[in-house]
Order: structure tokens, then sequence, then C-alpha cells
């Protein structure tokens, strides 16, 4: 995770997530950097969109609370009749978004 960190710790810096940055970050943390591991997080982020992946992920849990609360009584009639598999199916989907992001 600290990797992961470290990239949006300098994107939220204003800075090119590269290789030489993340390693700076996870140095002057403390952490021992494994080069292997910073080549393929900066791999996995090429061609991201940093900022709209982070909108995404914090749109999803916005989108859920914001439900009225009427709503949200017919809703948890209805989770109840759904199956476990449709809940853990969504959540993956919710996810998604984040897997791309992260590698």
């Amino acid at each position: 995770m600290e990797y992961i960190y470290a990239a949006l710790l300098v994107h939220s810096a204003a800075k090119t997530v590269d290789e030489e940055s993340v390693k700076a970050v996870l140095s002057a943390a403390g952490i021992a950097v494994d080069d292997s591991r910073v080549k393929a997080l900066i791999a996995a982020l090429e061609g991201v969109d940093i900022e709209e992946a982070i909108s995404k992920a914090a749109a999803a849990p916005v989108a859920v609370a914001a439900a009225p609360a009427a709503a949200g009584a017919a809703a948890a009639a209805e989770e109840a009749a759904e199956p476990e598999e449709s809940k853990e199916e969504e959540e993956e989907n919710a996810m998604a978004g984040l897997g791309a992001l992260f590698g």
C-alpha cells in the first residue's frame, strides 16, 4: 500500500508520478524501496487519469449515502430478498475502477 500512497502523494503535489519521485517519497518515509515494485506500479499507472479514478472512487459511496430514507427502507427490504452473490458482484464492480488505478 505504501507504494500506492507514495504515488498519490506525488500526484497531489502536482509532480510527475515516475520512478524517481516515488522512490524519493518512499525513502523519505524510511521504507526500503523495492525497484521492481516501483517499476510495476509506474507501468500500471501509465495511461491512467489519477484524478478521474479518485473522483469515481469517491463518488460511489456518496451516491449511496445520498439516497432518501424512505427509499432506503424499500431498498433494505429488496436486499433481504436478493441472494448474497448479487451483493458481492456489486462490490466487485464498484472496486473495478480502483483495480485499474492500482494495477
